[in-house]
């Protein structure tokens, strides 16, 4: 009887043991990441991607299509193109809004943005507009993971967001970078194509199905609740009376003059204007839209805040006295067998 309680006992152990180990590497706002950056991070801008045939049969159908793009070290990374039937500004709102993404991103439990930078773009900043950082929590069965990110704001120019870990703060993850691409879809401007592809590395702690789904599934999830929640939006916009935005003027006034070019072919250019014009009116709405929600988000004034370096020290704590009761409990069950 003895040496059933200690197996029990040490069935007991190994359970308590598993669900601490991932506090060995806890997250820590405070405390610097282990390294600053271990893969050469996603540059803004067109990932030139090819579509052939067989990939615009796979997005005419809804699903997305994934491909490899070869990385700015020279690696590869798998990339997923997805098309959305709303317009980019829509879907630029939903990516943005990451003080919301628990409620609508895949294993997200909790995610607030921590600092806000804004920038002017220029040529010497490639064009950056603004820095998001974001403090996000994952959630997988007996095992949370937090991460501190940093992303890189090139919507107007580049058409482009793209991210890396906060390396001043710990993660839960060893590393984190990407990049979204988004432009209209060539056939329709009131729809979305867009590009993802990101880079995961998790310690060797973190259980293999983690690392997993963080790798494989994830990739293709990013894209599906974008779209979800993009076409949601968009369909309530135009039940209200809403639809399709109206085109920006010309910015040539009515007695400027034309090159000479310009006035045998009307149309060169034409088309990259309007491109321009309609990723200005894009960037604008989507900054409008982040904007509403930060003030909305500061008007809740939450003032109490329970940091989650306490929420792991009472969890730790809980379950080391768990474990001494139940040794206690066993020990004793079996002293009284004994007998």
């Amino acid at each position: 009887m003895a040496s059933v309680a200690a197996m029990k006992v040490l069935a007991f152990v190994l359970i308590v043991g598993t669900i601490l180990a991932p506090f060995a590497d806890a997250s820590n706002f405070n405390k610097p990441h282990s390294h600053t950056g271990k893969v050469e991070p996603f540059q803004p801008g067109d990932p030139k991607i090819n579509l052939d045939g067989k990939a615009l049969g796979v997005l005419e159908t809804g699903k997305p299509y994934q491909t490899q793009v070869v990385t700015p070290d020279g690696g590869g990374t798998a990339l997923v193109v997805q098309d959305v039937n709303a317009p980019t500004h829509v879907v630029w709102g939903r990516i943005l809004d990451y003080d919301n993404y628990a409620s609508m991103v895949p294993k997200t439990i909790d995610a607030k943005n921590y600092n806000i930078i804004e920038h002017t773009p220029t040529k010497a900043n490639n064009f950056l507009e603004k820095e998001i950082f974001t403090r996000m929590k994952v959630g997988f069965p007996v095992l949370k993971l937090e991460f501190f990110v940093r992303h890189f704001v090139h919507i107007q120019h580049h058409k482009s967001l793209t991210w890396t870990l906060d390396y001043t703060k710990e993660s839960d993850f060893d590393e984190s970078c990407g990049f979204w691409f988004i432009i209209p879809h060539p056939d329709d401007p009131d729809k979305t194509r867009l590009y993802y592809s990101v880079k995961v590395g998790m310690f060797d702690w973190v259980p293999k199905f983690v690392v997993d789904f963080m790798s494989t599934k994830a990739l293709t999830d990013a894209t599906a609740w974008v779209k979800k929640y993009s076409e949601s939006e968009w369909a309530d916009i135009v039940a209200k009376g809403g639809g399709r935005k109206s085109e920006g003027a010309s910015t040539e006034g009515s007695g400027s003059k034309r090159s000479a070019i310009q006035r045998l072919f009307p149309f060169v250019g034409k088309k990259k204007r309007e491109e321009e014009e309609r990723a200005a009116v894009e960037a604008a709405a989507a900054a409008k839209i982040l904007e509403e929600r930060e003030e909305e988000e500061r008007r809740r004034k939450e003032v109490v805040a329970i940091r989650p370096g306490w929420a792991r020290y009472v969890l730790v704590s809980v379950v080391i006295t768990l474990a001494i009761y139940n040794i206690n409990l066993f020990m004793g069950g079996g002293h009284e067998k004994s007998q």
